[in-house]
């Protein structure tokens, strides 16, 4: 269903043929990932916190006034005997909380076309690492599901990191089955989201078996979802070698091909919905901030 492919103008050409041959070689690319993934988390972390709420905890919160009927241990009597008022210390809730985030790190995400300045990949990660680091400040911990231990470490963007460049490169479009998700915990599936909706379904249900939570997050270059070839047009598949597919007048399969894919994501919203999960999809061509916002205010929801 995915455009894995160039055209034949020889410029794009060679880009198809770069994808269809190389690694994916995160290893070298990683260390600006990290410039880009800081920035990203730096540009949307203040003013931002986390499931910060009155409840039992270590952590102080904030001071309130003592109301009729609270019991009087909770007095603060420090606080209270600078001004006329009596005053309650809170504390901060706390709760066993950790999101799983799994980044696809197939071929078919190292596609990068004309009208866009990053790969998939490239993408997925910087907004995996920055979403780990906008959780770890706001106190949550974050781990790679299937690679890592949960961490609240305030390195987490380089412990991951280093964590994918160990695990190098995944022939896997979908996580691990075998991983359910607690209840108080959630998972964050990025990934260009094009395996047969039937495996995606098996996943998330796999995934979601215990409970938990969850995000699809569907990263998609542009011309994924605009189709802007027109005449003789040949299609690479990044995952199968040599594995062609090539049209005449291309631009006879765009109505289509919008028609497909407008079914498979109404399967995925289908998927999610029917798991109180929530579908995310994000071009590589706007602002990685833009999920990392939408994600972070839908993990600050309170869980049902």
């Amino acid at each position: 269903m995915a455009v894995r492919a160039g055209l034949v103008d020889p410029s794009e050409t060679r880009v198809a043929q770069r994808h269809e041959e190389a690694a994916l070689g995160l290893a070298g690319s990683l260390p600006r990932l990290v410039v880009a993934a800081r920035r990203a988390s730096a540009t949307v972390v203040h003013g931002l916190h986390g499931r910060r709420r009155s409840g039992t905890g270590e952590n102080f919160w904030q001071f309130r006034r003592f109301t009729a009927g609270e019991p009087a241990g909770r007095i603060d009597w420090r606080r209270s005997a600078r001004d006329d008022n009596v005053y309650i210390r809170e504390q901060e809730w706390e709760a066993a909380h950790t999101v799983w985030i799994w980044i696809d790190r197939s071929r078919s995400m190292a596609f990068r076309s004309s009208l866009s300045e990053t790969s998939k990949v490239e993408r997925a990660v910087v907004l995996g690492l920055a979403l780990a680091d906008v959780l770890v400040r706001g106190g949550e911990r974050v781990g790679l599901l299937g690679l890592t231990r949960p961490t609240a470490s305030r390195n987490a963007i380089e412990n991951l990191a280093q964590a994918l460049i160990a695990a190098g490169d995944d022939d896997a479009h979908l996580p691990p089955k075998a991983a359910p998700i607690a209840r108080l915990s959630e998972a964050i599936v990025i990934g260009d989201l094009l395996a047969p909706e039937e495996e995606i379904a098996a996943t998330v249900a796999s995934l979601a078996a215990r409970g938990g939570r969850g995000h699809l997050v569907a990263i998609v270059d542009p011309v994924e979802e605009t189709f802007p070839f027109t005449g003789r047009t040949e299609f690479l598949d990044p995952d199968v070698a040599g594995l062609k597919l090539v049209a005449g007048r291309a631009e006879e399969w765009r109505q289509g091909y919008a028609e497909r894919l407008a079914r498979h994501r109404a399967a995925l919203a289908d998927i999610v919905r029917r798991h109180g999960w929530a579908l995310h999809i994000h071009r590589t061509d706007r602002p990685a901030t833009e999920p990392l916002l939408a994600l972070h205010a839908r993990l600050a929801e309170p869980a049902a």
